[in-house]
């Protein structure tokens, strides 16, 4: 089973889980209690579930030209940019969640 990493500035605080072949960052994140912004619900119509992918960005599926079209509009783009709702994990990767918006599971919010 391929293994996501959400990654903090902290390495000591980075999350790994194993996850099912096929489905997207975003619905990993939320499955995982992580905390992505996803105002659109996830159809490709605004920019809040963009993450950076660090490693393993030839394990995630193809951007199609609708997310690239999007990400144009995105905060702090990058080359490695993709939007959590249409990229698909095929392998393993490591995923940054940008604007010093850190990954924590939503149990852990006082």
């Amino acid at each position: 089973m391929p293994k996501i990493t959400f990654l903090s500035e902290d390495p000591n605080q980075n999350l790994t889980f194993e996850v099912e072949e096929g489905k997207s960052i975003l619905d990993i994140a939320l499955e995982n209690d992580i905390e992505l912004e996803h105002n659109c619900g996830g159809s490709c119509a605004c920019t809040t579930c963009h993450v950076i992918v660090r490693d393993g960005m030839n394990n995630l599926s193809e951007m199609e030209e609708d997310e690239e079209d999007r990400l144009d509009t995105a905060e702090g783009l990058t080359l490695t940019s993709r939007l959590g709702c249409q990229a698909v994990v095929t392998g393993d990767c490591a995923i940054e969640i940008p604007k010093n918006v850190q990954p924590f599971r939503k149990a852990e919010q006082h």
